[in-house]
Parts: C-alpha cells; structure tokens; sequence
C-alpha cells in the first residue's frame, strides 16, 4: 500500500483562482474505479491505495485542467511507498499524535 500527495497546478488561466479546476480534479477521485482513499488539503491531496492504481489516478486527474482550458499543466507528486508493513494516512498521523501525548 502507498500513500501519494498529489498538487495540481493549471497554468495560463484567465483567472488565479484554481477552486474549480480543484473541484472537478476531485470528481475524478469521487468516480474512480479504483479502490483508494483520499483526503483534500488545503494545499494537495493525499490517495492511498496499490501504487499502479493511484499512478492511474494520478494520471487521468493531470488531464482534467486540460479538459477544463489550462494551457499548461504543474502536477507535483511524493509517493511514501513502504514495503516492510502496511502503511495507512491514518496509521501515520495516530503514531505522531501518540507522541506528541
């Protein structure tokens, strides 16, 4: 299981907002066939889920400001991709949270 966070950034807009663009980035992740988790942040979203899935997903939500008249296309992504026991968004921040106790 991997855990990625994904930043969308449409470019050569007629606007600076981005919340629409963000919105039916969302949508895609809403209607994916995929089995993933995900999480908006203010800044990016975090999906969890089989590597080769979440670079599927990734892929097609990097079209969608295409789609929507971007002329131009940031997509910036992390990938934690731990091997040795099964990492979960959840499990990651409980363990800090116990800490900081």
């Amino acid at each position: 299981m991997a855990i990625v966070q994904v930043t969308i950034v449409p470019l050569g807009t007629a606007t600076t907002s981005v919340s629409e663009y963000v919105t039916s980035v969302h949508e895609v992740l809403q209607q994916s066939g995929e089995k993933i988790k995900y999480q908006l942040t203010p800044m990016s979203t975090i999906i969890e889920g089989e590597l080769d899935d979440l670079l599927t997903v990734v892929r097609r939500m990097h079209e969608v400001p295409f789609e929507n008249g971007a002329m131009r296309v940031s997509t910036t992504i992390t990938i934690d991709d731990r091997r040795d026991k099964k990492g979960t968004m959840e499990q990651k921040l409980r363990s800090v949270e116990e800490k900081l106790k």
